[in-house]
C-alpha cells in the first residue's frame, strides 16, 4: 500500500480476477466523492413506504409494523429509485453502527427522512459497494463518531458529514467493479434458491404432519401407513399420564466452584443445540435443583424468548428451571414430533392467550392421541427422515454463506489494510 500522486491511498485486494491483475492498484475514495445525497421529497406521489430491517434490507412498513406509520410525515419522506441506497442509523446486533441497503424490490419508493439516502455516480457500479456494506466496512469507520450512544428515538448520533466521510477502496476500471458485483450476485442468487428449497422442505413437513396427526376433534389422522389402517383408533392421554417429567434449577451464581466444570448447563435457548455457553461442576449439580438429562429426552422451553419451543435433547447435560424434560413411556421422537406439530396451538393458547409463560402443569395437562408403539415409530421415522434432509439443507446454506464471506474477504481490502 502506498500513496499515489493525488495523495489518495492506493492498494489491492488479496484475490483478483486474472484480466485485472495488471490494471494497477485500487483507488480510495470518500463516499461523498463518488455518491450524491438524495433529498428529493415524495410530495404528493403515492408510493409504498419502506423501512429497513437489519439483516434483511428494505421492507414495507405494512409488513414490519402491520400498518403504514408515515402519517402526516409522508410528504417529507425521501423519494428513492431502484439502485439507490439508504443508511438506517438504528443500531442492531449485526450492525451496531447502523446498516446500509440498496433498493432492489421496488422501482420507486418512499423512505423516512431520518435515513441518509444516496446514489452512486454513473462511473461507479453501485452493486459493487454492497460487499462493503454487508461486511460492515462502514460501521468500523463510523464507530469513532459515536460518542453518546443512541438518541431518545433510538437512532445513533451520526450526522451526514461524518457519514459521507467513510472511505471505500474502488477498482479504477468499471469493468472490474462489475465483475466483482456479478460474482457476488450469482452467489446471492444461489443462496436465495437454496433458501427457497429449505422453506419448501419445511412447508412439506408441516403439511405432512397435518395429515399424520389427528386434526382437532378427531381421534385418528387423515393418513395412515397401509399396515396400520385397520389398527383402530388412537388412545387419548395427557402428557402427564404418559410421560415422566421434571424441571431443573440454577446453581448459586455467586459460588465460583459451581461453574466452569465439565457438565453442560442447558438453558431454554439451547434446548436444540449440541453445545452450551455455560458448564457447571459436580458440586454445582449436587447443591442445586439442576437435574441431568440425556440425549434423546424431550425438552420443552417453559419461559424465556423461546417459550413453547420443543426439541429432542442433543447431549447429556443439566437443565435449569426454565426447561421441562419429558421421558415418555411411548416413543420419544413421536412425542417430540407431535408437540412440534402442536407448537403453534400451544403458543397461541397459553402464551399469547394471556399466560405469558408455560408451566410444567400446563404442559402435563395437554392431551395427545397415541397409536400402538409400532405406528408411533413409523411416523417418527418418517418425520425424522425429513428433519435430517432439512438439517443438511440448512448446513448447505451456511456453507455457501461461509464461502461467500471468505470470498468477500479476498475480493475486498480490509479496513486494517486501508487504515481507519
Amino acid at each position: 500500500m502506498h500513496m499515489n500522486n493525488n495523495n489518495k491511498t492506493a492498494l489491492m485486494p488479496r484475490l483478483r480476477f486474472p484480466e485485472f491483475v495488471l490494471t494497477g492498484e485500487w483507488q480510495v475514495y470518500k463516499l461523498d466523492e463518488i455518491a450524491d445525497r438524495l433529498t428529493e421529497k415524495v410530495g404528493d406521489r403515492q408510493l409504498t413506504t419502506l423501512s429497513i430491517s437489519a439483516g434483511v434490507g428494505f421492507v414495507s412498513q405494512a409488513e414490519k409494523f402491520s400498518r403504514d406509520i408515515s402519517g402526516k410525515q409522508y410528504e417529507n419522506y425521501i423519494f428513492l429509485k431502484k439502485g439507490d441506497f439508504s443508511y438506517n442509523k438504528g443500531n442492531s446486533k449485526k450492525f451496531p453502527q447502523g446498516c446500509i441497503y440498496e433498493l432492489k424490490e421496488y422501482d420507486e419508493a418512499a423512505v423516512p427522512n431520518a435515513f441518509i439516502s444516496f446514489h452512486f455516480n454513473e462511473n461507479y457500479v453501485s452493486s459493487f459497494y454492497k460487499g462493503y456494506f454487508e461486511n460492515n466496512f462502514h460501521g468500523k469507520q463510523l464507530k469513532k463518531f459515536i460518542t453518546s450512544g443512541a438518541r431518545s428515538d433510538g437512532l445513533l448520533n451520526i450526522n451526514a458529514s461524518d457519514f459521507f466521510s467513510i472511505i471505500l477502496p474502488t477498482p479504477k476500471k468499471k469493468e472490474e467493479q462489475q465483475k466483482i458485483a456479478d460474482c457476488l450476485s450469482s452467489l446471492d442468487d444461489l443462496i436465495t434458491a437454496e433458501d427457497k428449497k429449505l422453506e419448501s422442505l419445511k412447508a412439506h413437513k408441516k403439511g405432512l404432519m397435518q395429515k399424520l396427526f389427528p386434526a382437532e376433534g378427531k381421534s385418528v389422522p387423515e393418513w395412515r401407513f397401509p399396515e396400520f389402517r385397520d389398527s383402530g383408533e388412537w388412545e387419548k392421554k395427557t402428557i402427564g399420564s404418559s410421560c415422566a417429567s421434571f424441571s431443573g434449577g440454577t446453581p448459586d451464581t455467586s459460588k465460583r466452584e459451581y461453574y466452569n466444570g465439565n457438565i453442560p448447563f442447558i438453558r431454554s435457548a439451547e434446548i436444540d443445540r449440541e453445545t452450551t455457553e455455560l458448564f457447571i461442576t459436580k458440586a454445582g449439580l449436587d447443591n442445586s435443583a439442576a437435574k441431568m438429562v440425556q440425549a434423546g429426552d424431550v425438552l420443552v422451553a417453559l419461559y424465556g424468548a423461546n417459550s413453547g419451543e420443543v426439541s429432542l435433547c442433543k447431549i447429556d447435560g443439566a437443565i435449569n428451571q426454565a426447561i421441562l424434560c419429558l421421558r415418555p413411556e411411548n416413543i420419544n421422537a413421536f412425542v417430540y414430533q407431535y408437540l412440534f406439530h402442536k407448537k403453534f396451538w400451544i403458543i397461541s393458547t397459553y402464551i399469547q392467550g394471556g399466560q405469558g409463560n408455560l408451566s410444567g402443569e400446563i404442559v402435563k395437562s395437554i392431551e395427545l392421541y397415541f397409536p400402538k408403539l409400532e405406528e408411533q415409530q413409523r411416523i417418527a421415522d418418517c418425520l425424522t427422515g425429513i428433519d435430517d434432509i432439512i438439517t443438511e439443507q440448512a448446513k448447505k446454506i451456511e456453507a455457501l454463506k461461509l464461502h461467500k464471506k471468505g470470498l468477500m474477504q479476498g475480493l475486498f481490502p480490509s479496513i486494517e489494510e486501508v487504515g481507519e
